[in-house]
């Protein structure tokens, strides 16, 4: 099983937004992907509620069957319409996969 955790720090304000309302509608956006690919086996999206500086404003908790199956994920065209949004809104991303 591969696991797959991305943080996102993002922008005060972006696309008209605030960053909690755009926080709260990616989390929305990527839980949804659930349903449209089926290689995600779990899914999580979790919206920051530490007030430090390093903390990041969203993470995403995944688990996939094995690196073939994360990247089926990161080329379905669902999950391009999230990234490319997340794209125009996230100042600073980290991401860590891990096989378990």
């Amino acid at each position: 099983m591969l696991k797959h955790i991305v943080m996102w720090k993002l922008k005060d304000n972006a696309e008209g937004n605030t960053n909690i309302k755009n926080a709260l509608f990616m989390k929305e956006m990527l839980e949804t992907l659930k349903d449209v690919i089926p290689e995600i086996e779990m899914i999580e999206v979790g919206l920051n509620v530490n007030s430090s500086a390093a903390a990041y404003d969203v993470v995403l908790y995944s688990e996939f069957k094995d690196e073939e199956a994360l990247k089926t994920y990161q080329d379905h065209p669902e999950h391009l319409k999230v990234a490319e949004f997340v794209g125009k809104i996230n100042e600073d991303r980290v991401v860590v996969d891990y096989l378990v």
